[in-house]
């Protein structure tokens, strides 16, 4: 942590394959992604292509929690922007889905790197983004594990 930003980390193994946590987190994400850390609890999309958004719509409302810099499918997605409060707080960040498989079983890493201007100091934001960060993850491994991938 710095007075620029701050990085994060949290990780967990998945049992599955890289091939099938890959397709949860990409292509079921309205699935697992915990609806209070939406903005109306709509419909959450991730276009898995470079320039493609990690999107929230909900009637006429629509919101792009994330734009996608980097793809390599069972490996790597990468997103940039500030997710939730961070958004309108003008912070800026990368976040990297790290996928690290055998064939039973898959290591996720999730790191965000997250800078700009704060005036109250980023002491008191990281643990709470680190916080949500761990909670996402474990949704996404709880809804592995738990075998509703389609």
């Amino acid at each position: 942590m710095s007075s620029q930003g701050f990085i994060i980390k949290n990780q967990q193994q998945i049992e599955a394959s890289a091939t099938d946590v890959w397709h949860a987190l990409t292509g079921q994400v309205d699935a697992w992604w915990p609806k209070d850390h939406s903005w109306w609890q709509g419909k959450l999309t991730i276009e898995a292509v470079a320039g493609g958004c990690f999107c929230e719509t909900a009637g006429g409302n629509s919101a792009q929690h994330m734009r996608i810099t980097y793809v390599e499918p069972g490996t790597l997605l990468r997103m940039t922007g500030g997710l939730g409060p961070l958004q309108g707080l003008g912070l800026y960040g990368a976040l990297d889905w790290q996928l690290t498989g055998q064939a039973s079983h898959t290591m996720v890493t999730l790191t965000y790197r997250v800078h700009g201007y704060y005036p109250d100091g980023f002491d008191g934001l990281a643990p709470v983004v680190d916080k949500v960060q761990g909670m996402q993850l474990l949704t996404l491994k709880k809804f592995v594990d738990s075998g509703a991938i389609d």
